[in-house]
């Protein structure tokens, strides 16, 4: 093992949408209302501002506990448009630097939904070439920050369940065709439609997968989100903490298929579905009993206010794991990273 001061990080599971602090957020804010109070981020932005006033409210809201994921999900919607194409280098340069200088993390896979970082009136011909612009934005603000910071980033680009099959099959031509800036697809969204569009999801993971894709699914996470039938064509397994609370009998044939669970533990009690940290120590025991890797993982550090080092300490001092199984859980998220070797080398090396 090495020396803990010698740790690094992979972070295999953090969304763009929860990665900005919300102070970054609101000075960014405000300091376009100031030198450009014409433009149009300024202009989309002043709704905001007037519906919480102050810096505090707008932070309370952001990081608040909630009653289900689909509350929890509503930050999300506030903060994605002020991720337009014109604030994404200022907010990825700084979501590097914090990453590598306060958590050393050698390597990340930033995830987020293109589609919804475009302007909402964008005519359906111009769709494709916007979505292109922000992948192409997020990775040159990406190569900007590695002249400075010793971190490697990847994008997951996420279909969604709100998104109606042609814009989630376009996301996935589009992750396609980008292989320098992106590695793989997921599955994101509230869960409520889950049940119903279970055959749309299918289809939208077998094209994937036709396509060459890797791929990752947010599955199983509450017990509304259970799709057994994309089990079989993910790479990992978004959170997945429902299989070994409920659905024991699948963990043999994950590990079977070498899948890894990506486990974000702050998460499950920011929105409800569990109560403690301690609650995902038969998680991590029953995975490891039948071999299934876990990485730890922060979803949404931002709103969260812990950062991954922090994750796997509050598992520890919680009795969630123990040293040698934060260790493997570390190991595990370099062997499971799907840009790794080719960025930066061996997890070996780590």
């Amino acid at each position: 093992m090495p020396e803990a001061a010698g740790y690094r990080y992979a972070e295999l599971h953090l969304h763009l949408g929860g990665a900005i602090l919300p102070r970054v957020l609101w000075s960014y804010l405000q300091r376009e209302r100031t030198e450009d109070p014409e433009g149009d981020f300024a202009q989309n932005s002043q709704g905001l501002v007037e519906e919480f006033g102050e810096y505090a409210l707008f932070e309370k809201f952001l990081t608040r506990d909630c009653a289900s994921l689909t509350e929890y999900l509503e930050a999300h919607k506030r903060v994605e448009p002020l991720q337009k194409v014109e604030s994404l280098p200022y907010y990825v340069y700084r979501l590097l630097r914090g990453a590598a200088v306060f958590e050393n993390i050698a390597y990340m896979e930033l995830r987020y939904n293109p589609y919804f970082r475009i302007p909402k009136d964008t005519p359906k011909e111009q769709v494709r070439a916007r979505m292109e612009e922000v992948v192409s934005t997020v990775g040159a603000a990406a190569r900007n920050a590695q002249r400075r910071f010793p971190i490697a980033l990847t994008q997951i680009l996420c279909m969604d369940s709100r998104l109606p099959n042609d814009l989630n099959r376009e996301i996935a031509n589009l992750a396609v065709d980008m292989p320098a800036e992106v590695c793989a697809v997921d599955l994101a969204g509230p869960n409520e439609p889950y049940d119903a569009r279970r055959k749309d999801f299918v289809a939208a993971f077998e094209h994937a997968k036709k396509l060459g894709l890797k791929t990752t699914a947010h599955l199983y996470e509450t017990p509304e989100g259970c799709i057994p039938e994309l089990l079989p064509l993910v790479d990992r397994i978004g959170h997945g903490i429902q299989i070994a609370l409920a659905h024991r009998s699948l963990l043999v044939a994950i590990a079977g298929r070498g899948q890894c669970l990506e486990v974000c533990p702050t998460t499950y009690l920011r929105t409800g579905t569990l109560k403690s940290y301690a609650d995902l120590h038969p998680v991590f025991e029953r995975c490891f009993d039948l071999g299934v890797d876990v990485a730890i993982c922060t979803d949404n550090m931002a709103f969260h206010d812990v950062r991954l080092p922090r994750e796997h300490e509050l598992l520890l001092l919680n009795r969630a794991l123990s040293f040698a199984d934060m260790e493997r859980c570390r190991q595990a998220a370099f062997n499971h990273a799907f840009r790794w070797d080719e960025k930066l080398g061996s997890s070996t090396e780590v």
